[in-house]
């Protein structure tokens, strides 16, 4: 177990205690401290964030890697498709092999330019699975809205990661949280996996319980608790009971990434991953598949051939990874379909 596979663990562990958790633990004063500042200099109009020409919602999270973003993303960039909006999806890249200090078009939403491995496997899932949407990679989010504005004439901006982004402004800020993860060990940044302090929900629009199980009984609970919380903190008025939404992640079925075809429930599979919090996936191929082994490497991972090498069978994986397996060609690589339920038209119209 590598060093970053050991601090993901100490995230999600209840009451973590050691040397490592204590160093890590030191660090997260400066952290928070510069998080603090950050914010705040922000808050006070001393910092004031960009406007660009177009509609921006962000949709983020308080912690790292894992919460179910990518999905939403895709729901909501279909919604204003759908509309007759010209949509970008904006990200920062992460994982890809381009230089993010320019502009990267990765898809203007007719034409796909790059790989999975040069884009990173979230911006080319999302290019390959959303028609007329384009997206774009890059460090700089208002450089890449501006040229998507400008060249390719889009309307409406979507930031992939965008909470703690406070450079650009936007419209509606839009938050998710894992209905079984939620918060980790509630520490920050690195001994926890919290991005900022709770001062960060004054700034949401929107909070979104993302629950990636086939029973969301806790995820309404937590709906009902965060409505009571939250409304007076929240930019609409209390008691509406539209400002914490429900998005259900539920499986699907397996299909085999170069043909489509279908895998028959109740196979022998290799269960593989490289994503921020693999156990939800591993529970939703239980369900469905005998998993006599279970691979799982650190998120973002870049696969080789020697990855696959010795496996029996057939390999069960993540959509997000299947853009990257794909590229090893082998014909016995299967991908889980989610369906995604979330009532996009308040989320984003009803204001």
């Amino acid at each position: 177990m590598n060093l970053k596979t050991e601090i993901t663990k100490l995230h999600y562990t209840k009451e973590p205690k050691g040397l490592l958790f204590n160093l890590l633990k030191l660090c997260s004063v400066f952290y928070g401290f510069g998080s603090r500042l950050k914010n705040e200099l922000y808050d006070r109009n001393i910092l004031k964030p960009q406007r660009v020409k177009a509609y921006v919602i962000s949709v983020g999270n308080f912690t790292t890697g894992g919460v179910g973003k990518t999905p939403v993303v895709a729901e909501i960039a279909k919604s204003f498709v759908e509309k007759g909006e010209k949509v970008a999806i904006i990200s920062r890249g992460y994982g890809g092999k381009l230089d993010n200090k320019k502009v990267n078009v990765i898809s203007d939403g007719i034409n796909l330019y790059y790989k999975a491995d040069m884009a990173g496997d979230e911006p080319y899932w999302l290019a390959v699975n959303l028609n007329m949407c384009a997206v774009l990679t890059c460090s700089n989010r208002v450089k890449a809205a501006n040229y998507a504005i400008e060249e390719l004439g889009v309307t409406r901006i979507i930031l992939d990661d965008g909470f703690q982004h406070r450079k650009m402004y936007r419209d509606l800020d839009i938050v998710l949280v894992d209905s079984e993860k939620m918060f980790g060990n509630e520490n920050l940044l690195p001994a926890g996996p919290l991005r900022e302090g709770t001062e960060g929900f004054k700034r949401l629009d929107r909070l979104v319980i993302v629950s990636k199980n086939t029973d969301h009984t806790r995820a309404e609970k937590l709906k009902r608790i965060f409505e009571k919380r939250l409304s007076p903190s929240l930019t609409l008025p209390a008691g509406e009971g539209t400002r914490v939404f429900i998005a259900k992640v539920e499986p699907d079925y397996a299909y085999n990434i170069m043909t489509g075809e279908h895998l028959e429930k109740g196979k022998e599979i290799t269960a593989m991953s490289a994503i921020g919090q693999p156990e939800q996936f591993y529970k939703f191929l239980e369900r469905d598949y005998n998993i006599k082994s279970k691979i799982t490497f650190d998120d973002h991972h870049q696969y080789t051939q020697d990855d696959i090498a010795g496996i029996d069978g057939e390999i069960v994986t993540t959509e997000k990874d299947a853009v990257k397996l794909a590229l090893l060609n082998r014909p016995d690589i299967y991908a889980l379909k989610l369906k995604t339920v979330l009532d996009v038209e308040e989320l984003c119209y009803n204001e």
